[in-house]
């Protein structure tokens, strides 16, 4: 039996119908809805007279446009107002589930999975918003898609994708402060090390000895950060610290359906002789602080360090330098601060 990668087994399981040389059809397991990418979707079905294909499988929340102040009170902002009143009479007309604002259950659409038990290892899901990548961190195949894709998900439960590649980032080691040094500068560190691009069109496993250690939280906010890095998602294969986050919620399997599921998340790990399309390893034995510089995630050096010069930055690439030039007199400040 071929070796594979965890990625390749959620994928291989899920896909549907593929193309020889092209993209394959692709099945989802939970479709995640907010406000804002969503009205011209169901405008799409209605206009083709199509309903939502699984309804049960789809789960709609406010998150982009909710106030922070007294939720009592009209939404002042129109085109906020009219989002979260369309995607309610929507969610009402197609009979898709919604955490709206007086839901205790309501929240930020990548937190609320985890959660309520909607986030399961093996799974795969989508929801228009790009840091859907969240997710990866209980070893599903979690991404964001747009509008069109939206609508197609709504309306057959498949998304067209072609395969990313597969991309290793080992993290050894241990952080020398886990106060000081937390996730955001793990992955703040390996952006910078990659670039801004230096995932694109890939899966990003993360693994190794510093990433089994951390938290299920921690995990979500590597996993949601590899969009900066360019990547198309990013995960975690589960361990009995996913496990034990899952066990009890709301959605998730219970008593001897959740036994039986921890017994197949088990084995959604990569193989042992498995190859990865690229892979790369990273020490944080000696990780300090992230501080920015800059104007993107790849801008930062250690907190002990002074800011780079543009040339230093670029490595020769000629637009990184522009960049760098550009963000420094936007940032206001000048190389070796």
């Amino acid at each position: 039996m071929q070796s594979k990668t965890i990625f390749e087994k959620i994928w291989d399981s899920h896909v549907v119908y593929e193309k020889e040389g092209g993209p394959s059809l692709l099945y989802i397991d939970r479709h995640l809805v907010h406000e804002v990418t969503s009205p011209q979707a169901f405008d799409g079905l209605r206009t083709n007279g199509r309903r939502v294909r699984r309804t049960d499988l789809t789960f709609a929340t406010m998150d982009h446009n909710v106030p922070t102040s007294d939720r009592s009170l009209p939404i002042v902002d129109q085109i906020s107002s009219i989002q979260i009143q369309t995607l309610a009479q929507n969610c009402k007309d197609f009979g898709i589930t919604l955490f709206d604002m007086h839901s205790p259950d309501q929240g930020i659409v990548h937190v609320i999975g985890p959660e309520l038990g909607l986030t399961l290892p093996g799974t795969t899901i989508v929801c228009g918003d790009s840091h859907t990548s969240t997710h990866g961190a209980f070893g599903a195949f979690a991404l964001g898609i747009g509008t069109s894709e939206v609508e197609h998900v709504l309306a057959t439960q498949t998304m067209w994708m072609d395969k990313p590649k597969t991309f290793a980032i080992e993290i050894e080691g241990k952080r020398p402060n886990s106060h000081a040094v937390t996730a955001k500068d793990i992955i703040l560190y390996v952006i910078r090390t990659i670039g801004t691009a230096g995932g694109t069109g890939s899966v990003l496993e993360y693994r190794g000895e510093a990433i089994s250690e951390i938290s299920i939280e921690n995990r979500m906010t590597i996993c949601n950060m590899s969009i900066e890095a360019g990547a198309r998602a990013g995960l975690v294969a589960p361990d009995r610290t996913t496990f034990d986050f899952i066990r009890g919620r709301r959605y998730a399997p219970k008593g001897d359906q959740f036994e039986k599921a921890v017994e197949y998340w088990t084995g959604l790990r990569t193989d042992r002789n498995a190859k990865f399309d690229k892979s790369l390893r990273f020490d944080i034995s000696a990780l300090a602080p992230q501080v920015s510089w800059g104007t993107n995630p790849g801008m930062v050096v250690d907190v002990t360090d002074a800011v780079p010069h543009p040339d230093e930055f670029a490595k020769g690439n000629e637009n990184e330098r522009k960049a760098a030039i550009r963000a420094l007199e936007y940032m206001e400040l000048g190389p070796g601060t």
